[in-house]
């Protein structure tokens, strides 16, 4: 099985959080669906006939095409791609690009799973973030889909911003599972560099994120969804049972993908691609019948730290004979750096995984740091 991401490069306000590549200008967009459609056709042995099991339209924000682009699309890979055993295919979107006829045309042409950026179901931290959409319209949206017909939703929420107060992080936890949304997304706020935010904090604009807040709004949704049935199966991602992220699942596996788009990566198992993050150059490339893209030959250290760093965010863990397979040197380092980590609780066994305590999980990546060689 395999998968396949589009990265639809386009938004209609940058996020003051946000550091993915994405432009606010729509004015090359039809040349861009033009460039994903040709690089798709051009891709079509990279994955050698394995079948596809999973579709993710992200970005960037999906929504703002037409259905007719995202129909084009799906006709592309009709073509070209193995589809018989498809069984995901998530658009991302915003709440403001949803009513209920955008939503059945999605469903019409195959779109069976919405990942929605509501981010709050509060006003003032909706102004802050920059975000697109209003309060309002975050409940409208989940509503649509229901009566559209699409019930398999994901939302993102945002928690650890200076504007959101712990009793606002309780409400939109429980709005989330008052609505029974199937799949939530989790993030803490981080500072990325080359972002607004960044900016803003370091002209004295803007707070910086609270530690101490966003520890306790971690556990807070840790504790609050496991009440609700919510099985926490990675870092940030909980869900209803059977509603994981197929797709996202399938990166945190190491199952082959391939990325189409600007700055989008593709992996086989054996290599590495990144596409160029950048959408003219993206475009005059594919006008050439050229993928612009960098490529990486993973060394067994590589295949080794990737699948800690995705391994051990994940309610699975870490299966001892699987990195046993890759070589005595990477089992020994693997069980010698473990020892400590287990001394102080942080990791436990359980058969043949290695698992991070749920009350460590908020510094999972400082535990993957240590286990890396």
């Amino acid at each position: 099985m395999a998968g396949i991401y589009i990265h639809i490069p386009f938004c209609k306000k940058a996020c003051h959080y946000c550091n993915f590549h994405f432009s606010t200008s729509l004015k090359y967009k039809d040349a861009m669906i033009q460039a994903l459609l040709k690089e798709l056709e051009l891709r079509q042995d990279y994955l050698q006939n394995e079948s596809i099991e999973t579709i993710y339209l992200g970005g960037g924000t999906p929504s703002v095409l037409d259905v007719k682009d995202i129909e084009q699309m799906f006709t592309v890979i009709q073509w070209y791609y193995n589809i018989s055993s498809l069984q995901e295919c998530t658009l991302e979107a915003n709440p403001d690009d949803l009513d209920k006829d955008y939503i059945s045309d999605l469903k019409s042409i195959g779109v069976n799973r919405l990942s929605i950026g509501v981010q709050s179901f509060d006003p003032v931290d909706l102004e802050w973030m920059n975000r697109s959409h209003s309060a309002q319209q975050a409940h409208d949206c989940i509503h649509d889909a229901y009566t559209a017909g699409i019930d398999n939703l994901s939302i993102d929420l945002i928690f650890g911003s200076p504007t959101t107060s712990d009793n606002i992080w309780s409400e939109n936890l429980e709005l989330a599972t008052r609505y029974k949304i199937k799949h939530l997304s989790c993030y803490a706020l981080t500072v990325e560099d080359k972002t607004p935010l960044k900016a803003l904090i370091d002209k004295g604009k803007s707070l910086s994120p609270d530690d101490d807040r966003v520890a306790r709004q971690f556990h807070k949704a840790q504790t609050y969804l496991k009440s609700n049935d919510y099985l926490h199966y990675e870092i940030s991602n909980y869900c209803l049972d059977q509603y994981q992220s197929r797709h996202n699942s399938n990166y945190w596996n190491q199952v082959p993908y391939i990325g189409i788009g600007p700055s989008a990566h593709s992996f086989n198992g054996k290599e590495r691609q990144w596409n160029i993050a950048h959408n003219q150059k993206y475009i005059n490339a594919l006008t050439e019948d050229t993928i612009p893209y960098e490529l990486e030959v993973l060394s067994t250290d590589n295949l080794y730290n990737e699948y800690i760093m995705t391994k051990m965010r994940t309610s699975q863990g870490c299966q001892t004979s699987v990195i046993k397979g890759m070589g005595e040197k990477y089992e020994r380092h693997f069980l010698e750096s473990l020892s400590s980590l287990i001394d102080e609780g942080k990791v436990i066994r359980s058969d043949d995984y290695y698992v991070v305590v749920d009350d460590y999980k908020i510094i999972s990546d400082q535990i993957i740091g240590d286990l890396f060689i």
